[in-house]
């Protein structure tokens, strides 16, 4: 099903590029990569980045999961089997960015050259926000001290210039309700105003992660005000992808997501291919007409449009 009609979820169709999937090289997906393969020839989605998880605590789930060298043979050959179906496969990683890892994670990607690169933070159990801590840790605290923790470690991932993308940058909505809702948090801007300067600072991408659509935060991570925020701020590097873990979850409201970003007066998403960054533009009908691209300001950062 498309979510052409306006619907926040469903299956998209005719669309570029989903940037965010995981497949059964990460821990909690179940999928093959031909799955989504096959599902983008079937749905006319040209470009897909498959970024499996990545961790380096040790107590994590994706730490030691697989090796580099077998998702890389996986997505390489199925990169090769799909080629001449119109789908183009990348290599990619999301690694859970934890500030005492870095020069880990660092040295990891010194070694091992990936097309694309998403850092995120998650809420694993040593986390406040973890659903075995969540109930004591937001009783008595103030939402700026309740969401510290997550926002500074994101803030650490931005500026750490590991990354060509920031993955799901306030995910920490999907754990905090229903002691923090979605509407609290928007209620207060100003919190995420240090993470989009620093974005903008740095030129790593904001993501749009549509998977907030079918979890109980209901937007996206974040949500259209940010992005807009983003963009008022002087942002113009931004992505989208599904984040899909299932194959009934692919590309599931990825078109809800490219209408955020227009919404927000952008046009083109950044991207990499394993060598410089590029930009790949959003079909015409997600484009404002009032609000074209920002060419000249995407060519000062470097990025060639597509």
């Amino acid at each position: 099903m498309s979510d052409e009609s306006g619907a926040l979820t469903g299956q998209s169709e005719d669309l570029p590029l989903d940037a965010h999937l995981h497949t059964n090289l990460s821990p909690d997906s179940d999928v093959p990569i031909d799955v989504y393969a096959a599902q983008a020839v079937e749905r006319r989605i040209a470009e897909l980045a498959i970024t499996d998880h990545v961790d380096f605590l040790p107590s994590a789930p994706a730490y030691a999961f697989t090796t580099f060298a077998e998702r890389e043979r996986v997505v390489r050959g199925a990169a090769e089997r799909w080629a001449n179906q119109g789908v183009a496969i990348r290599f990619g990683v999301e690694i859970t960015y934890d500030h005492r890892h870095e020069a880990e994670i660092r040295e990891h990607l010194a070694r091992h050259p990936y097309d694309y690169v998403i850092g995120s933070v998650h809420a694993y159990e040593d986390s406040p926000s973890h659903a075995s801590r969540v109930a004591a840790w937001t009783s008595g605290r103030s939402l700026v001290e309740i969401v510290a923790p997550y926002f500074d470690e994101v803030l650490r991932a931005i500026r750490s210039g590991l990354f060509d993308t920031i993955g799901h940058l306030d995910f920490v909505k999907r754990y905090l309700v229903p002691y923090v809702t979605p509407a609290q948090l928007a209620a207060a801007p100003e919190l995420y105003e240090p993470l989009l300067e620093a974005l903008v600072e740095t030129g790593v991408a904001l993501e749009v992660n549509t998977s907030g659509l079918r979890q109980v935060a209901g937007e996206t991570y974040p949500a259209q005000p940010i992005v807009e925020r983003f963009r008022v701020l002087g942002g113009t590097r931004v992505s989208a992808g599904s984040d899909a873990h299932r194959a009934d979850a692919f590309t599931m409201g990825l078109a809800a997501g490219y209408r955020v970003l227009s919404a927000a007066g952008m046009s083109e998403l950044a991207f990499r291919r394993g060598g410089p960054g590029i930009a790949v533009r959003m079909p015409p009908r997600f484009v404002t007409p009032e609000r074209p691209a920002d060419d000249a300001n995407l060519t000062r950062q470097g990025i060639p449009s597509l």
